[in-house]
C-alpha cells in the first residue's frame, strides 16, 4: 500500500510560481513511476506531467510544457512539480499518483494506469 501526501498549493498571482511536493510513504519509492494530474471545477481530471522510476523519462501535457518541471528525489521518497508563469487556467486541485512500473523508463499519462492517488492540493491563480 502506498500513501501519497501532496503539499505546496496555495494562492498566487498570474505570472507567479509554486512548487508542489508529493511525499510517498513507501520504502520502494524507486519502483514507482510518478505523475501529476489536475482537476478544475466542473472538469475532468487531466494529465499534467509524468516521470519514470529513474527520472530519465519525462512527459508533459502541451498546456504546461515549458512552464512546469517535474522531478523526483528517490532518496527522499518525493516527487516535485515546479510551476512557473502560472495563469488563471492553471487553477485546479493537483493530485500526484503512483504507478507500479516494471521498467525503469516507463511513464504513464493515463489516469487508469495509476494505482495510487493522493488527496490533492489546491492551486488558485488570480488574474
Amino acid at each position: 500500500q502506498v500513501q501519497l501526501f501532496e503539499s505546496g498549493g496555495g494562492l498566487v498571482q498570474a505570472g507567479g510560481s509554486l512548487r508542489l511536493s508529493c511525499a510517498a510513504s513507501v520504502r520502494t519509492f524507486s519502483r514507482y513511476a510518478m505523475g501529476w494530474f489536475r482537476q478544475a471545477p466542473g472538469k475532468e481530471r487531466e494529465f499534467v506531467a509524468a516521470i519514470s522510476r529513474n527520472g530519465d523519462n519525462i512527459s508533459y501535457s502541451e498546456s504546461v510544457k515549458g512552464r512546469f518541471t517535474i522531478s523526483r528525489d528517490n532518496a527522499k521518497n518525493t516527487v516535485y512539480l515546479q510551476m512557473n508563469v502560472l495563469n488563471p487556467e492553471d487553477t485546479a486541485d493537483y493530485y500526484c499518483a503512483a504507478d507500479t512500473a516494471l521498467a525503469p523508463l516507463t511513464i504513464s499519462t493515463m489516469r487508469y494506469q495509476y494505482d495510487y492517488w493522493g488527496q490533492g492540493t489546491q492551486v488558485n491563480v488570480s488574474s
